[in-house]
């Protein structure tokens, strides 16, 4: 199972911060560094207040130099498709064809009202969901001297001329995921390269996994052509009063863990993983929500991601 490092900065984190913990995720050897896409906190001040999710990745691009960089997951109700295509292509292109676009419907009614961003209901916002993924692929799909042209119900665009295009081959990898039964598994079959289960149990992650992999084979596609992951969140200790002492932290208590948690000492952490690998999962985003805490990230490093290689 490869492992992934993945940050909340909403909840309180400035740049630097973030600077931080992707430096120490590449000098660690985590395959990547990825962050959510907010602009409120769910709980606390949120002090200093949140950072934009693609221009801390187009900085990060330029300060780290192997691990892949994305977001978990970008809101399609916070920017227009064509100039999102535009942003991620331009930082795919500042890492030298690093970056993942992790896109979904949005879902924080707070956070929009808060910065003035419509939100419509959940119908409509699925709709403009469909229509990103399709825009946005295609125009990092089509060649250069072409033009790219969409018609749909909420977006057009007549003679694009589709460019940038990012430094990877086919466009930067699109991940999808939630835990949608219909829609969501369609929509992944269709475009994505990733296929994301977020905070669920492992048996959950059963479930969405097959549902997807169903939506392939209704679609043609092999199944074995995305890659599944799970997002879960992490808190690790090398006894029972560190890990007692991270929880808190975290504001989790230990015995009363969620059913995404992946909590305990290595050994315990491990086996945890080791039935999201189980349930068929490749990848998992490691979701840690105390960015100061540097240490956690070399204990999972030297004892948790040997084990799972």
């Amino acid at each position: 199972m490869q492992l992934r490092i993945f940050t909340e900065p909403q909840m309180g984190a400035t740049y630097d911060d973030l600077l931080a913990v992707a430096r120490r995720t590449e000098e660690t050897g985590f395959d990547a560094f990825f962050r959510s896409d907010h602009y409120l906190t769910m709980g606390g001040n949120g002090l200093p207040g949140p950072t934009d999710a693609w221009v801390t990745l187009g900085a990060l691009a330029r300060e780290t130099s192997r691990i892949r960089l994305g977001t978990l997951v970008t809101s399609a109700t916070f920017r227009l498709p064509g100039p999102l295509a535009i942003s991620v292509a331009q930082v795919d292109r500042m890492s030298g064809g690093r970056v993942e676009l992790g896109i979904g419907a949005g879902w924080f009614e707070a956070e929009h009202r808060a910065y003035g961003v419509p939100f419509p209901e959940t119908r409509e916002r699925f709709e403009r969901l469909e229509e990103q993924v399709a825009i946005i692929s295609g125009l990092w799909r089509t060649p250069v001297g072409e033009t790219f042209d969409f018609d749909g119900a909420h977006y057009q665009l007549s003679g694009s001329p589709a460019l940038p295009k990012p430094a990877q081959d086919g466009g930067v990898p699109i991940l999808i995921g939630g835990h949608g039964a219909k829609r969501t598994p369609r929509l992944a079959a269709r475009y994505a390269a990733e296929f994301n289960v977020p905070f669920a149990s492992a048996d959950d992650n059963a479930r969405l996994f097959a549902g997807v992999r169903g939506a392939c084979e209704e679609a043609g596609r092999d199944p074995a052509s995305l890659v599944y992951s799970s997002a879960v969140t992490v808190c690790v200790g090398r006894d029972d009063a560190e890990v007692a002492r991270r929880a808190a932290a975290i504001g989790r208590t230990p015995g009363e863990w969620r059913p995404s948690d992946v909590a305990g000492t290595p050994a315990q952490v491990v086996a945890t993983l080791g039935r999201y690998a189980e349930a068929g999962a490749e990848r998992a985003y490691l979701q840690v929500l105390d960015l100061a805490d540097l240490d956690h990230l070399d204990l999972i490093a030297a004892e948790v991601a040997p084990q799972l290689a």
